[in-house]
């Protein structure tokens, strides 16, 4: 579970207390003061402070950017209680109920089911008292937000993003793309930022005409007195050299072809896209391996009916392996540092509904064969109902990868950020193979390549894990101690 987070809004309400001071006074000079009766009585005045709360929408992993409302559970009047499941919020991986922090009154619905908000934006209004609702509801539509959903756009998704924190604070912290006026909150899109830099524009003095107050390219090129491009790519747009005059726009990009249908991304899908890019920047290098699989597919058809599956074998393999070679099971993060990893977390690659997630089955090495098929079965049913907790999906440092069970032979797997190696795994075939002496036989075979990052992986470092790794698989019986 999640908690919606949310700034105050301040409106003052006067409550009176009585207080009364006694106190026993050892002066034997004054004899008439009684110690039953109180030396003196003082009405103090206390003024509290009620509260109208923006609901932000939550960072629910660390790469998420934006959020998409998939149904609100309370409906505007309803009365929350702090801890209550308030709106289900579809982030870059999964499904989740989100809570409240706080008790009160569901003023407003800003952001309707269906549409998306950034992280950080405003998407209902929470009111402490009956009192306050009209008061929130104002609130709402000062600042530049409505509980109508014809006042709602969605805002487009970033070009590039910072990862959030996992639950968005109370109040949140000013960042340079964030402006505060009052209590609206402006927000400039990676781009526009980009634009302010390249004509010197301060992007604080930029007033946003995108949803939520977003400082959009077209608003900072309006500050800096050009006239706004049409019809050109963010990529199109290149920094002019000082002293040049501006760049040309670009054409307008080609039409679609007659008949087809242009279908935006999904927000799993917008982070797939995102993390395949990422890892371009990562400098990588592939090894494959043959591995003889006899003795593993004799060991899966005894273990199959205690609901063992292959995948949990090879993760196994693989992780009995990784306790061996720790540099493969290494992280590289800033190109200055690696980390060595004190646990084993196999994220294995699944295929589901519009997308692709890495469950991760944590500890993998110190887990036996059957808890460790328990627990891929739960992670797997969890995945396909979008239902996984961010810790069930981005703990992983080793990702395993298997598209045997189409018929796949061999392929190369693309490294996931953050990570120091995935394993592609292929198809076990029937194979011709000779051995030492010349004899000819028939074994199953199959390959594998893993993809590493060479900055802190070396190739001997590769090969010596991969050959740890075939003699686990051609001896399979430590697998099921």
């Amino acid at each position: 579970m999640a908690s919606l987070s949310s700034t105050p809004f301040l409106s003052k309400t006067t409550i009176s207390f009585s207080s009364s001071l006694s106190t026993s006074l050892p002066w034997k000079s004054f004899p008439s003061f009684s110690a039953s009766k109180p030396l003196f009585s003082r009405r103090r005045i206390y003024t509290v402070q009620s509260k109208i709360r923006e609901i932000f929408m939550p960072a629910l992993s660390s790469t998420m950017t934006e959020g998409k409302i998939v149904s609100w559970i309370k409906s505007e009047g309803d009365v929350l209680s702090k801890g209550e499941s308030v709106v289900v919020v579809e982030s870059d991986k999964a499904d989740m109920d989100v809570e409240t922090f706080y008790d009160g009154i569901l003023a407003a619905i800003v952001v309707p089911e269906g549409e998306t908000a950034p992280v950080g934006a405003p998407i209902g209004i929470l009111a402490e008292t009956e009192d306050e609702i009209a008061e929130a509801k104002a609130k709402a539509t000062s600042n530049g937000v409505s509980s109508s959903p014809q006042a709602v756009v969605p805002s487009p998704p970033p070009a590039t993003s910072t990862p959030a924190p996992a639950i968005s604070q109370p109040e949140p912290k000013k960042s340079p793309e964030t402006v505060a006026s009052g209590h609206k909150k402006i927000v400039a899109t990676p781009f526009a930022k980009k634009l302010a830099k390249q004509h010197k524009v301060d992007i604080n003095s930029v007033v946003g005409t995108g949803p939520f107050g977003r400082i959009t390219p077209e608003d900072v090129e309006k500050a800096a007195g050009i006239e706004p491009s049409k019809n050109v790519a963010p990529t199109t747009v290149a920094a002019p050299a000082v002293g040049t005059p501006p760049p040309r726009t670009s054409t307008a990009v080609p039409s679609p072809i007659p008949g087809s249908s242009v279908v935006p991304f999904t927000t799993m899908q917008s982070a797939v896209s995102k993390n395949m890019v990422e890892s371009l920047s990562v400098p990588t290098f592939r090894v494959g391996y043959p591995i003889i699989t006899d003795a593993l597919d004799a060991l899966y058809e005894k273990v199959k009916p205690k609901g063992v599956t292959m995948t949990a074998l090879l993760a196994k393999a693989a992780a009995m392996a990784l306790v061996q070679h720790p540099v493969v099971n290494a992280t590289c993060k800033d190109g200055k540092s690696f980390t060595f990893n004190s646990n084993i977390n196999i994220a294995v690659a699944v295929a589901i509904n519009g997308g692709l997630i890495t469950p991760v089955l944590q500890d993998a090495d110190k887990l036996d064969l059957y808890l460790l098929s328990q627990k891929w079965k739960v992670l797997v049913e969890k995945a396909r109902a979008k239902q996984l907790q961010p810790h069930e999906y981005n703990s992983g440092t080793f990702t395993l990868s298997n598209l045997g069970m189409f018929g796949v032979d061999r392929f190369d797997a693309i490294l996931p950020p953050g990570q120091g190696a995935i394993m592609a795994v292929g198809a076990s075939k029937p194979t011709v193979v000779a051995d030492k002496n010349g004899f000819f036989s028939v074994k199953s075979k199959m390959l594998v390549n893993v993809t590493a990052d060479h900055r802190i992986i070396y190739g001997a470092d590769l090969a010596a894990f991969l050959q740890t790794f075939s003699k686990i698989v051609a001896n399979p019986d430590s697998l099921t101690l």
